[in-house]
């Protein structure tokens, strides 16, 4: 009897002590996952490489076995029989499949990105401090099963604005890690703007020393104030170029953005010259859009400009350069003030010049005259344009690519004239709006409002015409940051809006599940508690920096119509 109880507490003591793998939490879903019974355990593994897998895969695979060695406290041992890496030239790019067994682990992908995507789910299927940078007792164990996954878009992007406030190059490579854990390839890094030049550019050396810096910045919204305190920062050739080999060693391609030929007022207070009025001007302290705007009739803005980007594309690699092209002529910030282009000599000459007939759209086709250069240029250097949605407006020259953001019309009109589009709309993607009706417990914002329900519910392809679906490229969210300035506001936007973004950029329709994606992020807060990096709760009711709960509904309902 006492070897029966004896025999039955240490069946107990050895179920209880067997690890167990991670509960399935993967984000974004895998396209395809079966999982059976058992596990493999990684601490300590084996792990080998095939001989032929290039050099910046294998990196990518050492990147994982480095985590994973530090987050368990035990070295791996480079050996046959555990986890097995092999390129496999028959799967898609971005393709990967890893096949679990009690004995071992196959991970399959054809280049660098889809061993980048089987490492990072791998990751997330383990437990979360394999994120982090200390050693922690847990269960290090993947359950067995085999996954097989691509994506939906082979465009899937973040944007980052560094004008109107900066983030340090450390920052930067944090935001580019978030990126990298949930699947996103293109970093879009808007350099230029009114409120600040961040580019050096070793030709024109006074877009850092005056460009780069402000005068101060307004207070809230109350445009005309100013805090007194002198503000800016610019990234080195150098540092451009760390930031570029730093994402593509993650598989993200970085598109650097020069905004042109508005938003330009930090390149006009450096060099005067180049504006209709010839200045005097100075670098803007106040947010929203300014009337002053290169001169469209001077010759010398695309010396300038063709300079500018011989120098961007020496440092950026990637197919595309952003070349902005919105709001040249909103000036909503200057209601009194005519166009310049409306009331300059020098772009009346040219609208002559080019048999521009006068009237309201004669600035519009002056625009894609400029747009039209540079883009011919660029593609003489064997890049393309992407442009906000507004170079649609007059004749956008075959080959551009239309960023859609004044809500979804720019991607569908663009797709409907032949135009590659990628669909970036306020209504669902722009991650400086708002995430709780309760304003008075978020941050200070510049207004709208975007849940994560309502970014998880957007379907791209929604409205695009029949048979031209391939146009939409893929789609990206946006994050401006007038009234943002620190890391962890910065984080509280960006998370987990993001990650509903990478389920939208990477599942297909059928795919996607709002329930199983809201339980799958408790694995993700504990990731990013890992990581270091700050996060929203609000869709769980805790509102704002300070996680205050949320109000009643009827407390709500008086507190909104007090609004």
């Amino acid at each position: 009897m006492r070897r029966f109880y004896l025999l039955f507490v240490l069946l107990a003591i050895f179920a209880c002590s067997k690890p167990k793998p991670q509960d399935f939490h993967v984000i974004p879903m895998p396209d395809q996952v079966t999982l059976t019974d058992g596990v493999f355990n990684v601490k300590g593994m084996a792990v080998n490489f095939d001989e032929n897998m290039d050099e910046a895969s294998f990196c990518a695979a050492l990147r994982f076995v480095d985590a994973l060695e530090t987050a368990s406290g035990e070295q791996c041992k480079l050996a046959d029989g555990g986890m097995l890496f092999v390129q496999n030239p028959a799967l898609a790019p971005e393709e990967y499949t890893i096949d679990i067994r009690p004995d071992g682990v196959l991970v399959q992908a054809s280049a660098l990105n889809g061993f980048v995507y089987a490492c990072e789910t791998m990751k997330q299927m383990l437990p979360a401090a394999i994120y982090g940078d200390k050693k922690v007792k847990a269960d290090w164990v993947l359950p067995c099963g085999s996954i097989k996954d691509k994506p939906r878009f082979a465009y899937r992007g973040m944007h980052l604005d560094p004008c109107r406030h900066f983030w340090t190059i450390e920052e930067t490579k944090r935001y580019l890690d978030v990126m990298t854990a949930y699947k996103l390839n293109r970093f879009h890094w808007h350099l230029t703007e009114d409120q600040g030049w961040r580019m050096e550019v070793k030709k024109y050396p006074r877009l850092t020393e005056i460009g780069a810096w402000r005068n101060g910045t307004c207070i809230g919204k109350d445009w005309d104030s100013n805090d007194g305190i002198r503000y800016g920062g610019y990234y080195t050739q150098d540092q451009m170029r760390e930031i570029v080999e730093y994402a593509a060693e993650r598989g993200i391609t970085v598109i650097p953005e020069i905004d042109l030929p508005g938003h330009m007022v930090a390149a006009l207070a450096a060099y005067p010259e180049l504006g209709c009025t010839g200045g005097p001007y100075e670098v803007w302290t106040r947010w929203g859009v300014a009337k002053d705007i290169l001169c469209a009739g001077n010759d010398q803005i695309f010396t300038f400009l063709e300079d500018v980007l011989t120098e961007m594309m020496d440092i950026f690699p990637s197919e595309y350069i952003h070349i902005g092209g919105d709001e040249c002529f909103d000036g909503d910030a200057e209601p009194d003030r005519p166009d310049p282009w409306d009331v300059c000599p020098k772009c009346a000459a040219r609208m002559k010049q080019l048999g521009i007939k006068p009237g309201p759209e004669a600035k519009h086709y002056l625009q894609n005259y400029v747009t039209a250069r540079v883009q011919k240029f660029l593609a003489d250097h064997g890049r393309k344009i992407i442009g906000w949605d507004e170079i649609l407006e007059g004749d956008l020259t075959p080959g551009a690519t239309v960023m859609s953001w004044r809500g979804v019309s720019g991607g569908i009109k663009a797709a409907a004239k032949g135009f590659d589009a990628i669909m970036t709309p306020t209504t669902y993607l722009y991650f400086d709006y708002y995430q709780s009706r309760e304003r008075d417990k978020e941050p200070f914002g510049i207004g709208g409002f975007l849940p994560l329900d309502k970014v998880y519910g957007y379907e791209p392809l929604e409205g695009i015409p029949a048979g031209a679906e391939d146009h939409i490229l893929g789609v990206q969210a946006n994050m401006w940051t007038e009234y943002i300035a620190t890391k962890e506001h910065l984080d509280y936007m960006l998370l987990p809006r993001m990650c509903a973004l990478s389920e939208i950029q990477w599942c297909a329709p059928d795919k996607k599940n709002y329930d199983r994606f809201l339980q799958s992020l408790d694995h993700t807060e504990e990731i990013l508690d890992a990581m270091g990096v700050n996060y929203c709760l609000d869709h769980t009711g805790l509102i704002g920096l300070d996680r205050q709960p949320a109000r009643t509904p009827e407390e709500l309902e008086e507190y909104l119509a007090a609004k």
